[in-house]
C-alpha cells in the first residue's frame, strides 16, 4: 500500500464521526461500518456534536461489553443508554430522568420486575387474540391499488394500538404516545423537535397525563396494565417524577419504535428482495424465522451506549474509565464473521435469532417477545390477503443515529 493511500485511510478514520444522523437518514451509514470493521473496529472520535466517542462495530466485542455491567455502566447520572447526553438530561438542571434500563444493578432489577409480568407468556398468549383482531381490522379498511402511507397508516396505527393497551390508555388520545415516543429520541433541531426546551416542555405534558392517571389506578383494584403495575408495585409506586418520567419514556419508545420500525423494514425488505417474498409464500413455516431476520436486517435502534467505569481494554485500545462507548447494532447484525452474505435478506438464514437487535445481558428488550408476535400476525395476515405490498415512491428515512426508521413510505397493494 503506497504512504498516500495509507495517510488518506488514516485521515478518514481520524476525522470520522459516524453518529452523524444525516449518515442514517440518507442510508449512507453501511458502508462507513463495514470499513470501520475491517480497519478500525474500536475507533475514537475525538470531536462531534455528543462530545468525544468510542464506536464498537464488530458483533463480538459489542456482545461482550453489553453483558459486562460491571465495567460499563448503563446509569443515567453518567448519560445513560443513548449517545445524546440531552436525552436523559442533565442531573444538575430541572430536567433529569432515569429509568430502569439507565439503572445498574442492584437498582435496576427490582423496577424491572415491577412491569416485566405484562410480556409473560400468558399474557402475550392473552394478547395474541386481541393484536390478530385489531390487525384484521385494520388491513380490511386499506385501498388496494391506490397509494398510502405505510408508516401512518398501518406501522404507527398498529404499534400505538397495542400501546394503548399495554398503558390502557385512552383510546381517542393513542397517537399522543407516538408524539412523545418521537419527541423522546428526536435530535433537538430536528424536523420533530426544534429545541431542548420544546422537548422537555412536550414530556413535561406526558408526565402530567401519566400522572393522573397513576394517581387513579393507585389505590384501585389491580389490573393487568403497565401504569396499574407501576402505581401499585413497591419499587416503584412511590419514585420520583424523573424515574415515573423516565420508565414512560422507556416503555414508551421501546414499545413503538422497535415494532414500529420492523413492520415498515419488513416491507422495504421484501421489495428489495423479492424472491424472499416468494419463498415464504412457499414455505410459509419460516414465518417464525423471518420475523427474527426481518429485525436483525432491519435493527430497528441503531446504537445502546454504556459510560465505562473502569480502565479497559478492547481490541488493543485502552477505554478509559468515563469514556462514552457506543456498540453500534446496526453494524453488528451486519458482521459477515457472524451473519453471511450479511446485507442480504435472507428469511431461511440459520442463525437469524442471534441477531443483536435485542441486546445481552441484564438489559436485554423486555418486550422483545411481544415485537415478535406483533410481526407474526401482521404477515400472517399480510399473506392471507394479498400477493404484495408494493413500495411505489421515495422511502423517507428517519433523521437519526438511534431510532433506525422510517418517517414515509408510499406503497401500493397488489391483490
Amino acid at each position: 500500500m503506497s504512504e498516500s493511500i495509507q495517510q488518506t485511510e488514516t485521515s478518514w478514520l481520524t476525522g470520522l464521526n459516524p453518529a452523524d444522523p444525516k449518515r442514517f437518514s440518507a442510508d449512507s451509514i453501511l458502508p462507513v461500518f463495514e470499513r470501520m470493521r475491517a480497519e478500525q473496529p474500536v475507533h475514537y472520535c475525538a470531536e462531534s456534536d455528543y462530545g468525544p466517542y468510542w464506536s464498537l462495530t464488530r458483533y463480538k466485542n459489542i456482545m461482550a461489553v453489553d453483558k459486562d455491567h460491571q465495567s460499563f455502566s448503563s446509569d443515567a447520572h453518567l448519560g445513560g443508554i443513548i449517545i445524546d447526553d440531552a436525552v436523559v438530561g442533565d442531573k444538575d438542571s430541572d430536567f433529569f430522568v432515569k429509568s430502569f434500563i439507565t439503572m445498574d444493578p442492584p437498582e435496576h432489577g427490582p423496577q424491572r420486575k415491577a412491569v416485566n409480568k405484562i410480556v409473560s407468556p400468558a399474557s402475550l398468549a392473552n394478547f395474541e387474540s386481541l393484536i390478530r383482531e385489531r390487525t384484521r381490522t385494520l388491513l380490511d379498511t386499506l385501498p388496494v391499488g391506490e397509494e398510502f402511507d405505510w408508516v401512518d397508516n398501518v406501522s404507527i396505527e398498529l404499534t400505538t394500538m397495542m400501546l394503548a393497551s399495554l398503558f390502557d390508555f385512552p383510546y381517542e388520545d393513542r397517537r399522543k404516545l407516538t408524539r412523545w415516543s418521537d419527541v423522546t429520541t428526536a435530535e433537538a433541531g430536528s424536523p420533530i423537535v426544534a429545541t431542548q426546551e420544546q422537548r422537555v416542555a412536550e414530556l413535561m405534558e406526558c408526565l402530567e397525563y401519566f400522572t393522573r392517571l397513576k394517581k387513579e389506578r393507585k389505590h384501585g383494584p389491580f389490573k393487568f396494565d403497565l401504569v396499574t403495575m407501576l402505581a401499585q408495585d413497591a419499587a416503584t409506586a412511590e419514585q420520583p417524577d424523573s424515574e415515573f418520567l423516565g420508565n414512560l419514556m422507556l416503555l414508551i419508545v421501546g414499545g413503538n419504535d422497535t415494532t414500529r420500525n420492523t413492520m415498515s423494514g419488513s416491507v422495504n425488505a421484501f421489495n428489495l428482495f423479492p424472491d424472499q417474498l416468494d419463498k415464504l409464500k412457499a414455505q410459509p413455516d419460516l414465518i417464525n424465522n423471518m420475523v427474527s431476520e426481518v429485525i436483525r436486517w432491519q435493527t430497528p435502534l441503531a446504537h445502546m451506549r454504556r459510560t465505562a467505569v473502569t480502565d479497559v481494554e478492547v481490541e488493543g485500545q485502552l477505554i478509559r474509565k468515563g469514556d462514552k462507548v457506543i456498540m453500534w447494532y446496526y453494524s453488528a447484525n451486519r458482521d459477515e464473521d457472524v451473519f453471511d452474505n450479511a446485507n442480504n435478506f435472507d428469511i431461511s438464514r440459520s442463525n437469524a435469532r442471534q441477531t443483536i437487535s435485542f441486546g445481552f445481558g441484564i438489559h436485554r428488550c423486555m418486550g422483545m417477545r411481544l415485537a415478535e408476535v406483533q410481526m407474526r400476525i401482521l404477515w400472517e395476515e399480510i399473506l392471507a390477503r394479498w400477493q404484495r405490498i408494493e413500495i411505489t415512491g421515495e422511502v423517507q428515512r428517519v433523521e437519526s443515529n438511534f431510532v433506525n426508521g422510517y418517517a414515509h413510505m408510499p406503497v401500493k397493494i397488489i391483490a
